[in-house]
């Protein structure tokens, strides 16, 4: 049996805490995983829901159908849902190394991340990073990682991510798309079982530059790169045209797209399951999960969350990690 998926808090005044619960409901028959959390800050959710403290990480495996095994990590302030505290900023931020750290030693099989909220850790930690996905990156010791976003119906890869729009012309390189495409190849072997991945590119400007009236960067930037590494074997359709590439018929011609921005890739992925999508770091020396949605702090505690995306991506981080062990 692999070791259990470590899950992370997340934002304690968000909806992470309650939907780790709600998780625990669905899953506790079939698959083992552990919140890493304030003991006092479940306590205040837990209702009827078990929860049984652990105090290492493969207690979880036998505690699991009893009741949510939690591994305690103590935060400086009460939590008040709805409205994040500075003060546990830097907890928020050590969950996630703690959870890093115990993923590289082996005594947990995966990383899944409740949603975090970048301004409450910028604030109370001087959190220098993006989003997540940057962060993960410094701590598997890789310059970068890249963003998947997945569902049964698509698999979506942003190469630039948290920028403004205005920013992306610049932030696009050839470098910098060439490798978001050999990692997501190279992540598709792996972690999902694809041989000989189908990668689709879509176009940065509309109907894909249109032969350069309505932008050069397919000309200029995209085509090179991808006929340099089809030379290599890599297959790849396009630059395609965006607002085309998503229907039924066209998803069936590849096996992940990638988009030159954050919202070209995200839109498309939560028409077609808003509920069930979940975030892949691809790229990193462990694997790292995480729900598809924020902290939602306007219903944070009112029984509104819907676990759906946290429950596919504890799913997720399991199959990942079996498959990586030949399980």
């Amino acid at each position: 049996m692999i070791a259990p998926v470590a899950l992370t808090t997340g934002e304690p005044a968000g909806v992470g805490l309650e939907l780790s619960l709600k998780a625990w409901d669905v899953l506790r028959d079939s698959l083992p995983f552990f919140l890493i959390a304030d003991r006092r800050h479940v306590a205040a959710l837990a209702d009827n829901v078990p929860v049984i403290e652990i105090t290492e990480p493969n207690k979880a495996i036998s505690a699991m159908p009893l009741g949510l095994p939690l591994l305690h990590h103590d935060f400086a302030a009460p939590n008040t849902l709805g409205h994040p505290n500075p003060a546990n900023a830097a907890a928020v931020i050590n969950v996630i190394e703690r959870a890093v750290t115990l993923v590289q030693r082996g005594q947990a099989a995966a990383v899944c991340t409740n949603p975090i909220h970048k301004k409450a850790l910028q604030d109370g930690a001087r959190f220098a990073y993006p989003g997540h996905t940057e962060f993960l990156a410094a701590l598997g010791g890789k310059e970068r990682s890249v963003m998947m976003l997945a569902a049964p119906e698509l698999k979506v890869v942003p190469v630039t991510i948290h920028i403004a729009l205005s920013q992306v012309p610049e932030a696009l390189t050839a470098e910098l798309l060439e490798d978001t495409i050999r990692i997501t190849h190279q992540a598709l072997i792996r972690d999902f079982g694809l041989p000989s991945p189908r990668l689709a590119i879509a176009g940065l400007n509309p109907h894909a530059g249109e032969g350069g009236a309505m932008g050069r960067e397919e000309i200029d930037l995209i085509i090179p790169v991808l006929e340099r590494l089809r030379a290599q074997g890599f297959d790849l359709l396009g630059p395609l045209s965006a607002d085309t590439m998503f229907h039924a018929d066209a998803r069936q011609g590849y096996d992940a797209a990638l988009c030159m921005y954050h919202d070209q890739a995200l839109i498309p992925l939560k028409a077609l399951n808003f509920h069930g999508g979940t975030n892949i770091t691809l790229g990193l020396p462990f694997i790292r999960t995480s729900p598809d949605h924020g902290t939602a702090l306007d219903i944070a505690g009112k029984g509104l969350a819907n676990p759906s995306s946290l429950i596919a991506a504890l799913r997720q981080a399991a199959h990942m990690a079996a498959r990586r062990l030949g399980t």
